[in-house]
């Protein structure tokens, strides 16, 4: 047993974040889809902060591998509305129930989602990444999942600038959320082991979707978006409502 887990719950949170960071290091997004339905199982002690934690280090590796593909005026916007957002869901989880918060961000979501695919057509002009990293922030601090927002702001960008612009705003923001959290009492060292535990099993999936992201073509990557963000709330929806 290490920190109180079991071998077979550390080996399942293991692999979770392992085919989870695959998927994000292809993508530039999935890691809070796959990982943290599972994560919450296997220890709740595991979200939102060990998660983050991880996912801090997966974002800043991919920002420095895809780094040349970065959309820096956007990702700068972004991660300017992280930093409000991020206060706001650090006082949301100390002052109002997760379930709540669930069904807003699930709401919002299909919105959004389905607006875009019913021919909304959203381009990551300043006004929209600003507003991306201000959801981003409160969902990524109060429910562990904050990549949907700025992913559906670069929907229709190509593969390397929505993983490296993605990867830019989410380890800045994932960074500022960690401290949030540390300042509210909900992240110490035993978060800090937990993730600790877990991190090279996330370092391993990175380095092997390095070798399938450039074979994925850009008509995928949309609609790709598109259900990321649908099977994102439909997660937050099973995790925290039902």
């Amino acid at each position: 047993m290490i920190l109180n887990l079991e071998l077979a719950e550390i080996a399942i949170a293991a692999a979770a974040m392992f085919v989870a960071s695959v998927l994000h290091g292809s993508l530039g997004f999935g890691l809070g889809l796959i990982a943290a339905p599972v994560l919450i199982l296997v220890d709740p002690r595991l979200i939102p902060g060990s998660f983050l934690c991880m996912g801090a280090v997966v974002a800043a590796l991919l920002f420095w591998r895809d780094h040349r593909a970065v959309d820096g005026r956007g990702a700068a916007w972004g991660i300017l509305g992280r930093v409000p957002g991020t206060v706001l869901g650090a006082m949301a989880i100390t002052a109002l129930t997760q379930r709540g918060l669930a069904v807003l961000f699930v709401a919002a979501l299909l919105l959004a989602t389905g607006l875009s695919a019913a021919g909304l057509r959203v381009n990551p002009t300043p006004g929209v990444v600003l507003g991306a990293g201000v959801a981003s922030g409160f969902m990524g601090t109060s429910v562990g999942v904050g990549g949907p927002p700025i992913a559906l702001a670069y929907q229709r960008s190509s593969g390397p600038e929505i993983r490296s612009s993605l990867a830019a705003v989410q380890a800045v923001g994932s960074f500022i959320s960690i401290a949030a959290l540390v300042l509210v009492g909900k992240l110490g060292p035993t978060e800090l082991g937990l993730a600790a535990v877990l991190m090279p099993s996330p370092l391993i999936g990175l380095g092997i979707s390095s070798k399938i992201a450039p074979h994925l073509k850009q008509a995928f990557i949309r609609p790709a978006v598109l259900v990321f963000a649908v099977a994102a709330a439909v997660s937050i929806f099973i995790r925290h409502v039902l």
